[in-house]
C-alpha cells in the first residue's frame, strides 16, 4: 500500500484571495485517488491546528485537486497529543482528517536497513519489468 503515495511537494504553495500559505506536505494516493496533506508540528496538538490543516484542505479541494479526484484528505503529525482533546477538536469538523503522534527515536539500525534493502529491490524489480 505504501507504493501508492505519490509526493507532490514540500512546503507546497496556495494562493488563497492575495495572501500566500505554504502546506508542509503533499501527496497523492493513486488507490484512494486524492491528494493527501500533511501538516507537521513539532509541538503537541492544539485545536487551531486542526482549523489551520481543514483551511488547506478546502483551498486544495477549491483550487488544486481535479474534477475525477476525490475530496482531499489530512494528516496532522505532532509531537504529542491528548486523546480527550483531540476528540473535542474533531467532534464537529467535517473534513476528514487524522490527527497522530510522530516518533522521535529511529527504530532499530538492522530493521532501518532492511527496510531500505527491500524498498531497493523492490524499486529495482518494477524497473526490470
Amino acid at each position: 500500500m505504501a507504493g501508492n503515495f505519490c509526493f507532490v511537494g514540500s512546503e507546497y504553495p496556495l494562493e488563497v484571495g492575495t495572501r500566500d500559505f505554504a502546506l508542509d506536505l503533499l501527496f497523492f494516493h493513486r488507490g484512494l485517488n486524492c491528494l493527501v496533506a500533511m501538516e507537521l508540528k513539532v509541538t503537541r496538538f492544539e485545536p487551531e491546528y486542526l482549523g489551520k490543516l481543514s483551511f488547506y484542505l478546502e483551498a486544495l479541494d477549491r483550487d488544486v485537486r481535479k474534477a475525477h479526484e476525490q475530496p482531499s484528505i489530512g494528516v496532522l503529525l505532532c509531537a504529542s497529543k491528548e486523546d480527550k482533546v483531540v476528540e473535542y477538536a474533531l467532534s464537529r469538523t467535517l473534513s476528514p482528517a487524522l490527527i497522530a503522534e510522530y516518533q522521535t527515536m529511529l527504530p532499530d539500525k538492522k530493521l532501518l536497513q532492511g527496510k531500505l534493502n527491500e524498498l531497493y529491490n523492490q524499486n529495482a524489480n518494477e524497473e526490470d519489468e
